[in-house]
């Protein structure tokens, strides 16, 4: 059966209308894991002698203080990144196929993620340096196996708290006011943690522990989706009450309004978009790993230009990146009316205008942080109005991914507004302003760096018409096949 269902998933990939776009995005993705891979292979070997260096006490010990941070940014992360299980559950249920067999498949996907395995670029490499450097090999590995443990349970975790934002939002709070109370030293909750991943290390034994929670959450995880594993019951639409919002300030715009107006609604009442606003409203946070030093490697003048990018552009990135798809549910119904290409991008675009200044005004206390960590701030938001405003738009025309915005059951499908392919498509976009800066900084000074990315972003304007008709070709052109991959399942 497992052979089957490999098979099936392989035909799915191959017979896609957008295989050839998903080929490149592959092709990339892998790329990207391979960086990643080479990353964690180098800190796992040299986070051990980097502690020691800093005399900040056993290597060990340190990396157990700060393990309960660790996993809960890769529950966030998962959380935001992560794809649920997808194995076309509804044309499955018609067969007479065992469902513990499709829910197993499923959840087993998950299990040879990139999310668990790429722990182990680092976990390993540290623990044969503990090894080397002389610590007991069975208490090394004990606390090897229970901290991977931990991993898979978050994997288990996520996959049964995906669909309940209450929860998870409640848990990224919490670990974000622990993190704010260790900082002003008003509370810290390693004292209460770092104890507990000692004690898988002290007394190796106890290793078994966490892999008996992995056991349970993996069995409460298949007792849930089985469960809910009908068509009219766990795979069906969320159906709800629609509630009347005039928003007739908008009317002044015309069809421009009228656009913007069902943007917002859109916006407020499904899960998927509010997904992707909370996720731009979380990059405005971002530079603070650039702008504070918290990571030595970040130290440099280009990354603040990055920075820069990404503060004031996180929705633009998390939003305007699945432009049109995010009225892939009713885009063959708009298609048929009489409704300009011009009109209908101008209002993403003006929607993502909005939201980037937004951003950029929110991102003002940057200036704590010196003259340089806003001027990185301000450009980027100068430049990402002008420039990369057109390119997510150009981009979206060749992302055929259909989003199901009435869909409240993530486990069963690609529910993720915010995900590896996403980050992907960004790129291109974040390594011309960086070049751009780079001919200022080293022809004339930083300042002159500053100077030119924000003179790019403000030509963009110029030519704000020749591009949007070069735009609106594209989608004209691939108006089609765009209508042929929303209609498929």
């Amino acid at each position: 059966m497992l052979k089957h269902f490999t098979r099936l998933q392989w035909m799915s990939f191959f017979r896609s209308a957008t295989f050839k776009t998903e080929i490149w995005f592959k092709i990339l993705m892998a790329l990207g894991a391979l960086y990643f891979i080479l990353v964690f292979l180098g800190m796992g070997v040299g986070a051990y002698f980097i502690i020691e260096d800093s005399d900040l006490g056993d290597p060990l010990r340190v990396i157990n203080r700060f393990l309960i941070y660790y996993y809960a940014f890769d529950l966030v992360f998962r959380y935001m990144l992560q794809k649920m299980p997808v194995t076309n559950i509804k044309p499955l249920l018609y067969l007479p196929i065992n469902k513990s067999k499709v829910v197993n498949f499923s959840l087993g996907k998950t299990v040879i993620s990139f999310f668990n395995i790429a722990h182990a670029f680092f976990f390993i490499p540290f623990s044969i340096v503990l090894l080397v450097e002389g610590y007991p090999p069975l208490q090394v590995i004990g606390w090897h196996l229970a901290v991977m443990a931990l991993f898979y349970c978050n994997n288990f975790i996520n996959v049964m708290v995906n669909n309940q934002n209450v929860v998870f939002y409640g848990l990224a709070a919490l670990f974000i006011l622990a993190g704010a109370s260790q900082y002003y030293q008003w509370f810290d909750i390693t004292t209460y943690t770092q104890p507990i991943f000692d004690f898988f290390y002290d007394m190796p034994w106890t290793a078994i522990i966490p892999w008996l929670i992995l056991v349970g959450l993996y069995y409460g995880a298949f007792a849930y989706f089985k469960k809910h594993m009908y068509l009219d019951g766990g795979l069906a639409k969320k159906q709800t009450e629609a509630k009347t919002e005039n928003l007739e300030w908008l009317d002044r715009f015309g069809n421009l309004g009228t656009f913007l107006k069902n943007d917002i609604k859109l916006i407020k009442r499904n899960k998927r978009s509010r997904s992707a606003v909370i996720a731009g409203a979380f990059f405005i946070f971002y530079g603070l790993l650039f702008f504070t030093g918290a990571l030595e490697v970040y130290d440099g003048p280009f990354w603040k230009i990055f920075a820069g990018i990404f503060v004031t552009g996180g929705f633009l990135f998390s939003f305007g990146q699945y432009v049109p798809s995010w009225d892939s549910s009713y885009y063959p119904l708009m298609m048929s009316q009489n409704i300009k290409y011009r009109e209908y991008l101008s209002s993403k675009w003006y929607l993502v205008i909005i939201a980037t200044i937004i951003s950029t005004f929110l991102a003002t206390f940057y200036i704590y942080f010196g003259w340089e960590a806003y001027a990185a701030v301000l450009v980027g938001g100068i430049y990402n109005i002008g420039i990369n405003s057109y390119l997510v738009l150009w981009g979206g025309a060749y992302v055929k991914t259909p989003i199901e915005l009435t869909s409240n059951k993530k486990a069963f499908g690609d529910k993720q507004a915010f995900n590896a392919k996403t980050l992907l498509l960004t790129l291109p976009k974040l390594a011309l302003p960086i070049l751009i800066y780079a001919i200022g900084h080293f022809l004339i000074n930083p300042t002159a760096g500053y100077i030119f990315v924000a003179v790019f972003g403000l030509l963009g304007f110029a030519f704000k018409e020749k591009v949007f008709t070069m735009i609106e070709g594209i989608y004209k052109k691939e108006k089609y096949k765009t209508l042929q991959a929303y209609k498929q399942k």
